[in-house]
């Protein structure tokens, strides 16, 4: 098989965050007692690159990207959807600031649990901190695909993978509500919204999508698969 056929640019592992069911009761007291639950709405910075360390995020609702910025300049990482960590960097002993912005593309709700607490639970419980170690493991891999992907698929076949993650990974469904403009979709795809729109009609009319307003159904997924993987 031709190995750049295994990679995607989605924007999402395919490791399920098993890490809190790794806690003894005490322990998720303990992680609930040293946590917040804050609420950000479309389009609210919820961390900022640069910015100090004081907590590492759990997306409990909601949907959020995660990307490096350099003046206008910006390159999307990750999406962040429900039952994954945001901020994770952070989890570093020496990580005194985030590497990376993250914004809330829908409203969402988000845990922050203090850094120091978290840390110590990573200490304490080993089967916590391999989980966690599993976590940002697969989530490097992704990101190593993701890049391989931006650098050397053509324009079809990185759109291709971003419809195929939020139908896979992000919505676990053919059909969903698309709540990512035409600019938001370029960015994970790495195109202008010009070509995104132009792609998504040729695509529409070709039958392997449909659009209505922000409903999106998949109706090809093998045909969009393909293109995907000869992109």
């Amino acid at each position: 098989m031709d190995n750049t056929t295994r990679f995607t640019g989605c924007t999402l592992s395919m490791h399920q965050c098993l890490c809190f069911e790794k806690l003894s009761k005490e322990e998720h007291d303990f992680l609930d007692a040293n946590s917040v639950w804050i609420k950000y709405n479309r389009g609210e910075m919820i961390c900022k690159q640069g910015s100090f360390v004081s907590h590492v995020m759990y997306m409990e609702k909601g949907l959020a990207k995660v990307f490096l910025q350099n003046g206008q300049n910006s390159l999307v990482l990750r999406i962040i959807p429900d039952g994954n960590f945001l901020g994770f960097a952070a989890v570093a002993e020496e990580m005194s600031t985030f590497p990376y912005s993250g914004m809330a593309y829908i409203d969402s709700e988000i845990r922050q649990v203090d850094i120091k607490a978290f840390r110590q639970l990573i200490r304490q419980n080993n089967d916590f901190a391999r989980e966690i170690i599993e976590i940002m493991s697969a989530n490097s891999v992704q990101i190593y695909g993701r890049f391989f992907c931006l650098t050397f698929k053509q324009a079809f076949g990185r759109l291709a993978d971003i419809l195929i993650c939020l139908a896979d990974r992000i919505y676990k469904s053919t059909e969903f509500d698309l709540p990512l403009t035409r600019k938001e979709l370029g960015e994970l795809a790495g195109m202008s919204p010009e070509t995104v729109i132009r792609m998504l009609k040729e695509f529409n009319e070709d039958g392997v999508i449909r659009m209505d307003g922000k409903s999106f159904e998949v109706l090809d997924y093998d045909r969009l698969k393909q293109i995907s993987e000869t992109g």
